[in-house]
């Protein structure tokens, strides 16, 4: 129940500020704010509280496996956008990152081994993204518009919840990265200014991925070293860093 009402709480809190992020500074800041741990760092401190340490141990190194298939999948979304309508592109991102999440389920790569393959798929990812200017002028956001939005994720998020403690800890990690919020994005994103739009939120996604690897970087090494506190109060402050770091490019190169 800690673990339902944290996310409740969270989903319109992160979905709306992004949604206004958005709308303030364009899709890319919207996409990079999303990609930060509010979800699912919570949810591998919770684990550990109720499940113990070794518990959120390894299902901290199946969030980290899962940013891979979260950088699959914010790839393949801009490529189907250039050919294809939203419906289309949204299924098929989807279905490539639910593709790579049942790899790494049945494939367990160590942590030594995986944290450098985050970084580089993140990198060769943002390489990969198109770089096209956001249609302008066109498109009228209605009142209704993040309230849906808000409505669209709590409504997963109360999905996702209910199957999770049936999952064992590695599904749990990798569900953690079940790119919600994104999609939410990225769909209002394509439908009201085109696909460069979509583009940009996935870029943004991209970047801020970088402080999410950070953050379970920096946990996975701690966390069965040190107290809850410690490991969780040093991952933060981490991501934090990054998170600002990648920040300040995004805002130089797409500003």
């Amino acid at each position: 129940m800690n673990i339902l009402a944290l996310k409740l709480i969270l989903a319109p809190l992160i979905i709306g500020s992004a949604s206004l992020a958005g709308r303030r500074w364009g899709p890319a800041v919207s996409g990079w704010l999303v990609a930060l741990p509010l979800t699912s760092g919570p949810i591998i401190f919770f684990v550990a509280v109720s499940e113990g340490i070794s518990f959120a141990a390894r299902s901290a190194l199946g969030v980290l496996s899962g940013g891979i298939s979260v950088v699959i999948y914010a790839v393949v979304y801009p490529r189907l956008a250039a050919r294809f309508p939203w419906q289309a592109s949204i299924t098929g991102s989807l279905f490539a990152f639910l593709l790579s999440t049942l790899f790494f389920q049945n494939v367990e790569l160590p942590f030594w081994l995986v944290s450098p393959a985050v970084l580089l798929s993140i990198t060769g990812g943002l390489s990969r993204m198109p770089d096209e200017k956001v249609e302008t002028g066109n498109a009228t956001l209605s009142r209704w518009d993040i309230p849906l939005r808000i409505l669209i994720g709590t409504g997963i998020i109360l999905l996702i919840t209910g199957i999770a403690p049936f999952i064992g800890p590695r599904l749990t990690g990798l569900l953690a990265t079940v790119p919600l919020y994104s999609t939410i994005l990225v769909i209002f994103a394509h439908r009201s200014h085109g696909p460069a739009a979509a583009g940009n939120v996935m870029r943004g996604l991209l970047f801020g991925l970088f402080a999410f690897t950070g953050f379970f970087i920096v946990l996975g090494l701690l966390i069965e070293r040190a107290s809850l506190a410690v490991s969780f109060g040093l991952a933060a402050l981490t991501a934090l860093a990054v998170q600002g770091t990648s920040l300040f490019i995004l805002r130089k190169l797409h500003g």
